[in-house]
């Protein structure tokens, strides 16, 4: 689960990073990257839910 929450952490640092550069400069490059980077944390955090689901039933 740790390894996990790592990858949640990273994922959600790039997002916050693309995104300013976007909202900033208006960094398009950066809003496409941000948007793949929300992509994927939405997949992480899902399976964050199911992870810790399965944590709290033992």
């Amino acid at each position: 689960m740790n390894e996990l929450i790592e990858k949640i952490n990273a994922s959600i640092e790039a997002f916050k990073a693309d995104a300013e550069l976007q909202a900033e400069k208006g960094n398009k490059a950066a809003g496409t990257r941000a948007r793949k980077a929300s992509l994927e944390l939405e997949k992480l955090l899902k399976e964050f839910r199911k992870v810790s689901l399965e944590a709290s039933k033992n």
